[in-house]
């Protein structure tokens, strides 16, 4: 499967070739790699720069080594886990300001919101009326946690709603990281929450007509009057 390494380039080429033999789906998820010291024999190179070579595989999330006498490498389905753990690293470093999130998800929630209008199905509606219930419940127990939790549920099943998988990916990400920015800027309340919750009906009823432009105007004005709430509690203003 493999052949020597080319010697002006050994680290790199070992990572490249078996990046490429997953990818390409010559390695399935669950294979084993050979062992070590047939992979040594294989791209003829040290044992040292090998195991490099799989550390840096194993980073990318595309291998798991396991040890013990029946460990290996062992080839992982490709997945959005990597990514996700390196944009949370991101935000909490504060390399992501409000404003850098605001005006991200403005842009992209707002077009995601419009595809996802177009083309919601009976199914759809039925699955966000049965989330925005869910945040309902929570909203009269004044359980916030659990309603942020929610109202972040219904943001990424707006991502599925598009059927494409990098809009999708890309929500995932985005909302499996913002919980913070509540917990540190805008804590929630009794009318916080229930402002969230009624533009989150009002985006329900919009995709109901499939009225894309409406639903998008609803969910740009959300994010940036969140937002602007936000930058307040930054400025001082503590109400």
């Amino acid at each position: 499967m493999f052949k020597k390494a080319k010697q002006s380039r050994v680290f790199q080429d070992v990572v490249e070739q078996i990046q490429d033999a997953i990818i390409n789906g010559e390695l399935a998820p669950g294979t084993k790699l050979p062992p070590e010291r047939e992979l040594k024999d294989m791209f003829t190179t040290s044992r040292g720069t090998l195991r490099e070579a799989l550390r840096v595989l194993e980073q990318k999330g595309l291998i798991e080594i396991k040890l013990g006498v029946s460990g290996g490498a062992i080839v992982k389905h490709i997945d959005s886990e990597p990514f996700v753990e390196s944009l949370a690293l991101l935000i909490r470093s504060g390399g992501v300001s409000l404003q850098h999130l605001a005006e991200f998800r403005i842009k992209l929630e707002g077009g995601l919101v419009e595809l996802a209008a177009t083309r919601a199905t009976k199914e759809d509606i039925k699955e966000m009326e049965s989330i925005y219930n869910e945040a309902k419940a929570y909203y009269e127990k004044n359980d916030w946690e659990n309603f942020l939790k929610t109202d972040e549920k219904m943001h990424s099943y707006i991502g599925t709603m598009t059927r494409n998988p990098v809009f999708q990916f890309v929500q995932n990400c985005i909302h499996d990281n913002i919980h913070q920015y509540y917990d540190e800027y805008l804590p929630m309340n009794k009318e916080r929450t229930l402002e969230n919750l009624t533009d989150f009906e009002k985006i329900i009823t919009a995709m109901k007509t499939n009225d894309a432009k409406k639903a998008s105007a609803i969910i740009r004005d959300h994010v940036k009057r969140f937002n602007d709430k936000m930058q307040e509690k930054t400025n001082g203003n503590t109400k």
